[in-house]
């Protein structure tokens, strides 16, 4: 590809409204361009690396035995219903009318349009197992886009859905996804971690993400340093070890003015914050009328609630709800600061690690006073001990091998054990060998195709730009020819080259502008490319070209008759390492 004749639309300043690296550099380097809020047109150089990620992802579904289709974007309200998910989805489900005000939805995945096709399509047990996938666009209408196509409204997703008559089958089929996707994100060149997850809006019973480590990520995973133990904190399970202390002198009632935080209350105690126990109102589960309990949730005050694992607690409002000042106010009579659970009226869930404190302080249920010297069993009898909190970094690993330690993560990846979820609802069944019609066992399977492409940018950049893997740049080689026009073997040399590189399968960016050599070559490393050569004048008085490495930035001069031998290696030898380590992983 000439770049006179290719829309290479670089920017030499960093844009205003990027927050982070990847949204920075994907404008700089001409990949994308915002056209609203959330919503991004993918230009030449953008889609070019959306394409080495949609092929090695194809590469290998297929090489597990997946078949491609494709859904359509817009999908019947209808099938919304029948699943349940209509109502539950929430703001994000973009509902829309057609001029016969029929109902659509823009699909954010496509569990209900992939049942439909099962159910209809799928005739017999001997047609299962069956792995459906579509590389496609998704539309998630976002309350906040943000971090460009990292939080964007419309999205680039690959989503595979499996058929099985049993749950063994479904077992052997998420094993598959999941080598899968080890290869796919080791062959892409990324540093990640696959982690045990939620299930989310998605639903089922058994999930993993695959997280990609970095910085700018919005999920905190915890890995063991002891083990191949690694979870989303929203799943990370806590080991307590610690002894409750013995009961002291009986509670009594100490004032704190003002005092609505736990550190507040600390600082006028005297004491640490680990000693005061923290007290948070939520929603209980809604009957059929809408009415709900109002429960007390302890945890250490130097500790976090995790929303996730408290709304898995049987009879809790899942996703959890806190409770309105208004209602704790008219339920105890006392401000949210002012909370603790002795004489509290509700059900009380203590977190493992609150339930080993003793002789601790906690609110009064009265303003402007704590209680001190409080302890379980002695002064507070009915309640329920639970996994609540967030793991932190140094606690045991679940698996009783080594500590944790806390990483942000972007997830790029997750599968689902869907089981019998959709199945049942949409009425999607097949014969077994008895003649009973049963429920189709389901999985899922996605991809984030556009946040990959973010995801690796965060990994790996410098100050100069991007440094792809070499399986997702855009161009494997860049030919700079500095002044062709002045120099007629500057040009020659640099045709000649391009001709040989481009006629042994090698994606060339060359660059025939009539630019200044800085400029050139800014650009060349701002969108990434992995091996550059530059043919000039001077080196080649003495019968060379030089050659750089983007990653290494390793230079070195070349004789003229073999630096297309060394570049036809170079490549030649960063494809096969993809698929090496993919192997190997």
């Amino acid at each position: 590809m000439r770049t006179s004749r290719y829309l290479l639309s670089t920017l030499k300043e960093n844009p205003v409204e990027a927050a982070v690296v990847s949204h920075r550099l994907m404008l700089r380097a001409g990949l994308i361009r915002q056209i609203a809020s959330g919503l991004y047109t993918w230009l030449p150089t953008g889609l070019r690396v959306l394409h080495k990620v949609e092929q090695v992802i194809r590469e290998e579904m297929n090489r597990k035995g997946a078949i491609e289709l494709s859904m359509p974007v817009v999908q019947p309200a209808d099938l919304w219903r029948e699943s349940g998910r209509y109502d539950k989805y929430g703001p994000e489900l973009c509902r829309l009318k057609d001029r016969k005000q029929n109902e659509f939805v823009l699909g954010p995945t496509h569990e209900e349009v992939i049942t439909a096709i099962g159910r209809s399509e799928i005739k017999s047990a001997r047609q299962l197992p069956l792995n459906l996938y579509q590389i496609q666009t998704k539309f998630r209408d976002e309350i906040r886009p943000r971090f460009g196509v990292m939080r964007g409204r419309e999205f680039i997703m690959k989503d595979a859905y499996s058929f099985h008559l049993d749950h063994d089958s479904l077992d052997k089929t998420y094993e598959d996804m999941y080598d899968a996707y080890s290869r796919i994100f080791t062959r892409l060149g990324l540093d990640f971690r696959p982690v045990e997850a939620d299930t989310g809006a998605i639903g089922g019973n058994h999930s993993h993400e695959f997280q990609v480590l970095a910085d700018a990520g919005e999920d905190t995973i915890a890995y063991s340093d002891g083990s191949d133990y690694a979870a989303n904190i929203e799943m990370a399970e806590t080991i307590e070890t610690a002894e409750r202390p013995a009961p002291g002198p009986d509670y009594s009632k100490a004032p704190t003015p003002g005092c609505h935080s736990v550190d507040d209350a600390a600082a006028a105690l005297s004491i640490t914050a680990d000693q005061v126990l923290k007290s948070l109102i939520v929603r209980g589960e809604r009957d059929a009328e809408g009415k709900y309990e109002l429960i007390m949730c302890c945890l250490k005050g130097n500790q976090e609630l995790n929303e996730v694992k408290a709304g898995k607690v049987p009879g809790m409002s899942n996703p959890l709800e806190f409770a309105t000042d208004e209602e704790i106010a008219a339920f105890t009579g006392s401000h949210p600061g002012s909370l603790g659970p002795v004489g509290f009226k509700g059900r009380i869930l203590v977190d493992k690690a609150a339930e080993r404190m003793g002789n601790f302080a906690c609110g009064a249920n009265e303003d402007g006073y704590h209680l001190i010297n409080v302890n379980w069993d002695r002064d507070i009898k009915d309640y329920e001990v639970c996994d609540l909190r967030n793991v932190e970094e140094g606690d045991l690993s679940p698996d009783g091998k080594g500590k944790l330690h806390l990483r942000k993560g972007i997830e790029v990846g997750q599968i689902f054990m869907l089981g019998k979820k959709y199945s049942e609802a949409m009425n999607a069944v097949v014969m077994d060998e008895n003649g009973k019609s049963i429920p189709m066992e389901m999985g899922c399977y996605g991809i984030g195709v556009t946040r990959v492409v973010a995801a690796a940018i965060e990994q790996h950049h410098d100050e100069r730009g991007i440094i792809w893997p070499d399986s997702m740049a855009p161009f494997e080689v860049s030919i700079i020819a500095i002044k062709p026009g002045r120099c007629p073997q500057v040009h020659a040399e640099a045709e000649k080259l391009y001709a040989e590189l481009e006629a042994s399968g090698i994606e060339v960016l060359y660059d025939d502008r009539d630019e200044r050599p800085g400029v050139m070559f800014a650009d060349a490393e701002l969108i990434g490319v992995p091996h550059i050569i530059t043919v000039g004048e001077k080196s080649l008085a003495n019968g060379e070209i030089e050659y750089k490495n983007r990653r290494s930035g390793e230079k070195q001069n070349l004789k003229v008759s073999e630096i297309a031998d060394f570049i036809k290696a170079k490549v030649a030898a960063a494809r096969e390492h993809a698929r090496t380590c993919a192997d190997k992983h």
